[in-house]
This record gives structure tokens, C-alpha cells and sequence, in this order.
């Protein structure tokens, strides 16, 4: 190999390696968390990420039906305790078909809004605010009324204003709107 091969090969070298540095950088900054069986995009919006997890087929629906899907796609920040499908099925038999009618849409407007806290707060914000809460943190909703946050161990808990306590089980899916956490329990103003 000649000289100028040398050099041609040893900068195609050097610029795929510029190259997939370039490409781990940004997979480096967009550090995915799944939910549903879906990588979560942190540069995506909370309805563009949750309309891929398998698990959040009901919520997606539920924020549909009561026309927020604008609302929770706009630039936020916001903080969404997301549900599971299996939340929503501890629900009395038919509620969910019952709150998703055009009629009470209402109703399920302001229970999805209770799950939701403008600005974005982390696990790890809501563990210093209940430190500093001396063991329980009250946070006020988009929808007006108040969550009570707590933790046991590493766990984070809530408790609604009908004495229903979900457990957070994925905490800090960032979107480019604001956080999403998971939970196993749907809160109820």
C-alpha cells in the first residue's frame, strides 16, 4: 500500500470513529427508559412516548377521550403519574367505560389532571421534599386538590384524597415536556 493509500485509509479510520462518537454521544443523551415494552425518548413529549408503552393503552385512551392530548404534548414542564392498564383494572367493574362517555368527560378530566403536578419534580426531588416534610410532602395537582408523598425504603408512595396509596415502580421517565413515574394505583380526587 502506497503512501496516499495510507493516508486515505487512516482518515476513513478517523472519521468513523468522529462518527460513531458523534452517534454514542447522542444515544449517551438519550438515555432511554422502558415502560410497556418501549424505549421512552427523553427528547419525545410525554403523549408521544405514551402511546408506545403496551402498559398505558387505558390512560392513553382516558387522556384522549378527555381531549388533553394537546395539553400534556405542549412544552410543560409537567410531572404525570402514569397508571398501568393493571391500575385501572383494580377500578370498580365499568368505571373505566363509564368515565371514558363523552358525558363524563368532566369527571375524567379532573382525575387525570389529579395525577399530574406542573414543573418537573424527580424521585429524587419528591424524596427531599418529604426529608424535608420530616416524612410526608402535600403537593398540589393540576387539578387544584392535594397528593400526600411519602417513602418507605428506597420506595416512593402516594396517598390521594380518598385514602388510595400507589406505589411508584418507575420513577423518573424524563420527556421533553416534563417526567413521567409510573404507578400501580389510580388516584382519585
Amino acid at each position: 500500500m502506497n503512501t496516499r493509500s495510507k493516508i486515505a485509509v487512516f482518515g476513513m479510520a478517523v472519521m468513523t470513529f468522529a462518527l460513531s462518537g458523534t452517534v454514542s454521544a447522542q444515544n449517551m443523551k438519550e438515555k432511554t427508559v422502558m415502560v410497556g415494552g418501549a424505549p421512552m425518548y427523553p427528547s419525545k413529549n410525554i403523549i408521544e412516548n405514551a402511546v408506545n408503552s403496551k402498559d398505558h393503552k387505558t390512560l392513553v385512551a382516558a387522556v384522549k377521550a378527555a381531549g388533553l392530548v394537546e395539553t400534556l404534548s405542549g412544552p410543560g414542564p409537567f410531572t404525570v403519574f402514569a397508571p398501568t392498564d393493571a391500575a385501572f383494572a383494580k377500578l370498580p367493574k365499568g368505571t373505566v367505560e363509564s368515565l371514558v362517555k363523552p358525558e363524563n368527560k368532566e369527571m375524567l378530566t379532573k382525575i387525570l389532571t389529579y395525577h399530574v403536578l406542573a414543573g418537573k419534580y424527580s424521585a429524587k426531588d419528591v424524596m427531599a421534599a418529604v426529608k424535608k416534610g420530616g416524612g410526608k410532602a402535600m403537593m398540589k395537582t393540576v387539578e387544584g386538590e392535594q397528593l400526600t408523598f411519602w417513602t418507605k425504603g428506597k420506595d416512593v408512595y402516594i396517598t390521594d384524597a380518598k385514602g388510595n396509596k400507589a406505589r411508584v415502580t418507575i420513577p423518573d421517565v424524563n420527556q421533553s415536556n416534563g417526567v413521567i413515574h409510573v404507578i400501580d394505583t389510580v388516584l382519585l380526587p
